[in-house]
């Protein structure tokens, strides 16, 4: 799986890089493209590859690991975790929930889309992965 299938970083979109890691990460497990027991690139790599600095995608990485997303396995590498963090509380959960919708309402908005349109968009996301689910 190439990194660009992932990553697709947006310098002008006022949200942090770090964070628009993060949240494409959260995306690519939602949607099956990451799975549990998955490598991801290492730091240095995803770094070079993506042309930003090193400790951007080390907090990234550093902070999906304190949130139970990835697991790291010094000398082996970074994994996506292979238990998923639905045993937290109900109310963290709505919580990260509400603050990834917010992230991309906002995102959505500032490109110009109408939230009719992301409404729709992600319609077809969950139709298109429940597709790939019962196939």
């Amino acid at each position: 799986m190439e990194h660009g299938d992932i990553f697709r970083l947006d310098p002008g979109s006022g949200v942090p890089l770090y964070r628009q890691l993060i949240d494409h990460v959260l995306l690519a497990v939602a949607d099956g493209r990451l799975r549990p027991g998955m490598q991801l690139p290492t730091v240095r790599q995803l770094a070079v590859d993506l042309a930003i600095n090193l400790n951007t995608v080390a907090r990234a990485y550093r902070e999906m690991e304190i949130r139970g997303i990835v697991q790291t396995q010094q000398g082996t590498g970074t994994f996506i975790a292979t238990r998923r963090a639905d045993a937290r509380k109900t109310a963290d959960r709505k919580k990260t929930l509400d603050q990834l919708v917010d992230r991309y309402i906002a995102i959505a908005l500032s490109k110009g889309f109408a939230i009719e349109e992301l409404i729709e968009a992600l319609s077809r996301r969950l139709a298109l992965k429940e597709r790939r689910s019962s196939s």
